[in-house]
């Protein structure tokens, strides 16, 4: 099984927006038993919430349910628990890098932009929330297509 961690800043809009298409992308596959998705916070602030209602409502225009609740990261367990821990720009690295307590929990971190293969002119995935819609439908082509990636990245390795 292929257990993966998405990981944002407060797990209201980019990673539960990537939890959800990657759960979209291994359903169509029929592999639900071969994966295992979440996705968490590294600010516990919005703890129990839905995701931000402007990501629902644009991710149910491509036909994702957003209908996780946000959860904070929680290091001595999500380290453990998931084989992949993939957050969404620099600054969500930087602190997973600090979280790690070794080379074996660091080498489990991952940009989500370094999936992509149309939009690599992004080093990250944008924080959506002060943004307009256009920066939700930004966000959603971006984790699209690095769920892309690491949809053939899990089945390459």
């Amino acid at each position: 099984m292929k257990k993966i961690l998405f990981v944002c800043l407060g797990n209201i809009c980019r990673s539960p927006g990537a939890e959800a298409i990657m759960k979209a992308r291994v359903r169509s596959a029929g592999e639900e038993k071969e994966f295992l998705i979440d996705s968490a916070g590294l600010y516990g602030g919005h703890a129990g919430a839905l995701p931000d209602e402007r990501m629902r409502r644009a991710a149910g225009k491509r036909g994702y349910q957003l209908d996780s609740r946000a959860r904070a990261f929680y290091p001595s367990a999500d380290f453990v628990d998931f084989d992949m821990i993939i957050g969404m720009d620099d600054e969500n690295i930087r602190m997973l890098n600090r979280l790690a307590q070794d080379e074996t929990e660091r080498s489990k971190i991952f940009r989500m932009t370094d999936f992509c293969r149309k939009n690599t002119s992004f080093s990250s995935v944008p924080d959506p929330y002060y943004e307009g819609p256009a920066g939700f439908e930004l966000v959603l082509d971006l984790l699209e297509d690095a769920v892309e990636g690491v949809w053939h990245y899990c089945h390459s390795v």
